[in-house]
């Protein structure tokens, strides 16, 4: 499946998040919503070598990564990364929770765990297009 908007072509996902079992749980949702997850990561070195290697179109990152900060790597994947992604913040924290520290980063956006799809993906990477 393949999904375009303004432009964004989303459809090769990185997913970073210091849980191993959500790892396997969002692999599986997004898959079956057309998303490939080409790689997963749970530090920060991992996900900055999966970038550079595998050049997705989107990485989620967990806002919290154990001893490491999401809102960290976000900068790092932006500053470092020549393959551009997308890059959207996830957490089991509420959006209002956490909405000042999100725009005030290069995220495109956020998306809460419980409702992380590959929609509710397209669509955060769609609105920070517009």
């Amino acid at each position: 499946m393949l999904w375009c908007n303004a432009g964004a072509v989303v459809r090769r996902c990185v997913i970073v998040d210091d849980n191993e079992r959500f790892l396997a749980v969002a692999r599986s949702s997004l898959e079956r919503g057309g998303l490939e997850v080409v790689g997963t990561a749970t530090t920060t070195t991992q996900a900055l070598e999966l970038i550079g290697a595998l050049r997705p179109d989107v990485v989620l990152v967990d806002i919290a990564l154990g001893t490491e900060s999401g809102f960290d790597l976000v900068h790092r994947i932006v500053a470092e990364s020549s393959a551009r992604p997308h890059v959207v913040l996830i957490s089991t924290r509420r959006e209002d929770d956490v909405a000042e520290l999100v725009s005030a980063s290069p995220a495109a956006g956020f998306v809460w765990k419980a409702d992380l799809s590959a929609r509710a993906v397209r669509d955060v990477v769609a609105a920070g297009e517009q």
